[in-house]
């Protein structure tokens, strides 16, 4: 299964203008046909910036031990920069507004990103098209941490396994207020 080309091409468009990645530089270059590709792991390096997806919302009640506070989020986002030598840290999240807005404040002095579409683009895709640009954007990262138990976090996973990114920089996740914190499990394809 492959994505939208409408949705691919305007994540790739976000990724150049902010990110500053691109597929080639990226080594996250596939095939059109999904038959043909077969990636050599560990080959993908990825953009020059962190992604990480962080659940909010209903996650904070249902998993409330497992979802960091901001605050405990952005110092682990912060260590990640700090430990890959990034500057900039792009966010998939349903987070408020507000929330959004503290967070930058406590990411200084990194360049925190997110993708905004034009009322046009919203208009036309919605909701699900700007949760997939969310996902190719993440996907796309020299290295990605997500949420604890969050499909959308799994599908970025995903993404990444298949155009050949290293286990270490794809099965991460944030650490909630839990002592132990256990990573994800490594859901390997074989092609």
């Amino acid at each position: 299964m492959r994505f939208a080309n409408h949705l691919m091409s305007e994540a790739a468009r976000f990724r150049a203008e902010y990110l500053h990645s691109d597929d080639i530089n990226d080594k996250t270059v596939v095939t059109d046909d999904w038959r043909d590709f077969k990636p050599k792991h560990g080959a993908a390096l990825g953009g020059p910036y962190l992604s990480v997806h962080l659940r909010r919302r209903d996650f904070i009640y249902a998993r409330g031990d497992e979802i960091p506070s901001l605050k405990k989020a952005a110092q682990q986002m912060k260590a990640l920069l700090k430990a890959q030598e990034l500057q900039d840290v792009y966010i998939a999240t349903d987070a408020p507004l507000e929330e959004y807005v503290e967070l930058e404040d406590l990411m200084k002095p990194y360049k925190v990103h997110r993708y905004k579409p034009s009322p046009e683009f919203f208009d036309q895709w919605g909701d699900g098209g700007i949760a997939i640009i969310d996902q190719i954007i993440c996907a796309h990262a020299r290295y990605f941490t997500g949420s604890y138990e969050s499909t959308f976090s799994f599908r970025i996973q995903e993404e990444r396994e298949i155009m050949g990114f290293p286990v270490e920089t794809t099965f991460n996740r944030l650490c909630g207020k839990k002592a132990k914190c256990e990573q994800p499990a490594k859901w390997k394809i074989v092609f």
